[in-house]
């Protein structure tokens, strides 16, 4: 591993003008930039270690496998598949880091496989035997006793055969269509008139994991679905011979993208509807981006599967174990309390309490005699919900406006959207149907609303509304009064368990004409609205950004004691990180909190060395973004909704607001950000050379647990 002035003198970044600490930064070499699809990956790494940690309990090791496999689903859906569409067109020139779009692919595909081949040995030599020693066994079908499969038969011919579809495969009968992220068996046949091969859709409506019947012990036994499918083929096979069968995984390019007409008509929201049903529908027919097959596949028989599925030789990865491990998020559903994290139960808001509101005052005085913060999930969002239900049944509310970016199944907030519209109180609401991977489930919400005579707007054309924004209008004895909620995470009652979010409810005159100008935007033609105290992009959150940190570079340089903390989901924005170059060369301190991809290099002699950079995974998804800028010991400290990525500070619209409260400042600066700096136990940290290092205790030190601190911080 390169120290970091070794590292520099490799990539030429030493010497009289890389040293001279002034802030200005000559050009910046791709040395200087990490890649961003293989930074992402370097983040998954970090959530199969979680897998392998022996101190998760072990369902919960389980489901970090889980999610290392849904994250990479997706992240071969949309960001491999535009590294892809960029080498079909010719695209040849490398991008910041230096690389082609052909050189990332193949760095992609050598890291993932090595990633796969990881995760494979995890399952295989830890989490199944100690999931076996736990009394929970997953076993190959032929592993099983004979009653078990006479059991698992019956269970086959009762529930699982009626819904498979048998494909051949010869000259009258073509390759059949395989969806995306769909699992199948490639059937080998000998026939009469020789071999032949058939497809096997694994039906994704039944759970992988099928239970058979405990033993004498009590031991719960599990068989993959696919198992029982190939244990089986004979009957959906009839008068021909199963040779063997292999099972494979198909990923598509399901990156929907809508092209923005000039024709008036585009605009209309039926149109926008319409569009995106179609394209959702067309996710099923993307070009693969990835084929998983089972290490047992003959080359020979892999080489025939990706020339019928159009995939290259590139996009096939080979798996010795079970495909599409986001199915071991089903164990979860087991009772077994003791092999999980202990059940979370998130405090109750202060000012919030029902006691107070039992004594006649409603949430709305709360508000008004001061700010109040909310941090989820160690809090409850119950808070939001009770503020928007408080709201719709409260007569002297005669508007409620909102913004909805990834809602849920089950949300309890559009009741209350539904009940005061029903009450005559004007509601609006922003429903952002282009919200990926949720277009549906909004699309179906949005019908609700419209259903029910809410005022259902779909965003700026060309733009996703990626903002967290509530506001109350109430009419009080001294005229009308605006509410507002802000947020750093969605409106979504089942994430606000597992995600760690900041929100701040206020009844600020300031924050209240902004977020009237705000919706104006929204759902109107005010697009060039200024805002006096909200941060808002696409046309002002960049500019404000760049502008304080080049305020805080004169700072140190007036007065020293510069320093800059930014907690965000990701960094990969080159202003922005040619910025952060510049402030540490000026000699400001910079503190960075990036749970995911980031392309800034620390630690480099001359350009980052007053740069660090950590990274928290555990047990609640970090989403929080934080804005902090040292301003002589008087520091100014933003909250809000936007990462540090081209597509939200050019693409979106998003809102970071000011923490204008002394004691919640306090509170998230010397309370709650330290102990993101203490943590021991889920924190790593960002090297030179792009690698990240677990962060651990020092001799004679107890570990420290940022989440655990924090959930005991906010007692039940």
């Amino acid at each position: 591993m390169a120290a970091p002035d070794m590292l520099a003198r490799m990539h030429g970044l030493t010497g009289p003008e890389a040293a001279s600490g002034d802030g200005d930064l000559p050009d910046l070499i791709p040395a200087m930039f990490i890649n961003r699809e293989l930074s992402w990956l370097e983040f998954n790494r970090r959530v199969l270690a979680e897998a392998a940690e022996a101190a998760n309990p072990l369902l919960e090791r389980a489901k970090f496998a889980a999610i290392f496999s849904s994250n990479l689903d997706e992240f071969f859906m949309i960001r491999v598949a535009g590294v892809k569409r960029k080498i079909g067109l010719g695209v040849a020139s490398p991008g910041l880091d230096g690389r082609t779009p052909t050189q990332v692919l193949a760095e992609i595909h050598a890291t993932v496989q090595s990633l796969l081949d990881e995760q494979a040995d995890l399952w295989r030599t830890r989490i199944q035997p100690d999931l076996a020693a736990a009394g929970i066994q997953i076993l190959p079908f032929r592993d099983l006793d004979r009653a078990g499969q006479s059991a698992l038969r019956d269970r086959f011919e009762r529930d699982i055969f009626p819904i498979l579809t048998p494909q051949g495969i010869d000259r009258g009968r073509r390759f059949p269509h395989v969806s995306n992220d769909s699992l199948n068996l490639l059937v080998l046949l000998r026939l009469p008139v020789g071999f032949r091969y058939a497809r096997v859709k694994i039906p994704a409506t039944l759970p992988r994991l099928v239970e058979a019947p405990s033993d004498d012990s009590g031991v719960r036994r599990f068989v993959w679905l696919e198992e029982v499918v190939a244990a089986h083929l004979d009957q959906l096979f009839q008068g021909a011979v199963v040779v063997t069968s292999f099972p494979f995984h198909v990923t598509r390019d399901s990156d929907i993208t809508l092209d923005d007409h000039d024709d008036a008509e585009s605009d209309h929201d039926e149109d926008l509807m319409t569009a995106m049903r179609e394209s959702i529908a067309l996710r099923a027919f993307g070009r693969p981006v990835r084929v998983m097959i089972d290490g047992s596949m003959p080359p020979d028989i892999r080489d025939w599967l990706e020339e019928h599925l159009h995939a290259d030789a590139e996009d096939c990865y080979v798996i010795d174990g079970p495909l599409g491990l986001d199915a071991l998020f089903e164990l979860m559903r087991l009772d077994r309390p003791e092999l999980k994290d202990p059940a979370l139960a998130p405090s109750d808001v202060p000012g919030f309490s029902p006691s107070r509101f039992a004594g006649g005052e409603d949430i709305f005085s709360a508000i008004r005699d001061r700010d109040i913060l909310v941090h989820l999930p160690y809090q409850s969002f119950d808070a939001v919900a009770d503020f928007v239900q408080a709201a719709a049944a409260d007569p002297d509310v005669v508007a409620i406006k909102q913004t909805l970016y990834r809602i849920g199944r089950n949300s309890p907030l559009v009741p209350s959207l539904i009940q005061a519209r029903d009450d005559d109180t004007q509601v609006a609401v922003l429903v952002e149907l282009k919200a990926r991977f949720d277009e549906e489930n909004n699309i179906t919400w949005a019908e609700e609303l419209e259903r029910h005579g809410v005022h259902v707007a779909y965003g700026v054309m060309g733009l996703k509304t990626h903002c967290k924004v509530t506001m109350v209008v109430r009419r009080e004895a001294d005229g009308l009064r605006r509410y507002v909620h802000l947020g750093t995470g969605n409106y979504n009652a089942g994430t606000a368990r597992v995600y760690e979010d900041f929100g701040l409810f206020s009844a600020r005159e300031d924050l209240g004409r902004d977020v009237t100008n705000l919706f104006n935007v929204l759902t109107g033609y005010a697009v060039d609205q200024r805002f006096e105290s909200l941060w808002v992009a696409p046309h002002h959150l960049r500019t404000h950004l760049m502008d304080a940190i080049a305020r805080e570079i004169e700072s140190h340089r007036r007065h020293g004691g510069g320093y800059l903390l930014f907690k965000v989901n990701a960094l990969v924005d080159r202003e922005i990180i040619s910025a952060l170059y510049g402030a540490s060369r000026a000699g400001v301190r910079v503190d960075l909190i990036v749970r995911g991809a980031c392309c800034l290099r620390p630690g480099v002699a001359g350009w980052s060395e007053n740069i660090r950079v950590i990274s928290v995974v555990g047990r609640f998804l970090e989403h929080s973004r934080v804005y902090a800028f040292g301003n002589n010991g008087d520091t100014r400290l933003y909250l809000g909704s936007a990462d540090l990525m081209e597509r939200n500070l050019d693409h979106r619209i998003e809102v970071v607001f000011p923490v204008a409260d002394p004691d919640i400042r306090r509170h998230l600066l010397d309370v709650v950000i330290p102990r993101y700096f203490a943590d021991t136990v889920n924190s790593r940290q960002l090297l030179p050379d792009g690698t990240w290092r677990p962060i651990e205790p020092a001799p004679g030190e107890p570990p420290s647990d940022v989440q655990s601190s924090l959930l005991a911080m906010y007692p039940a």
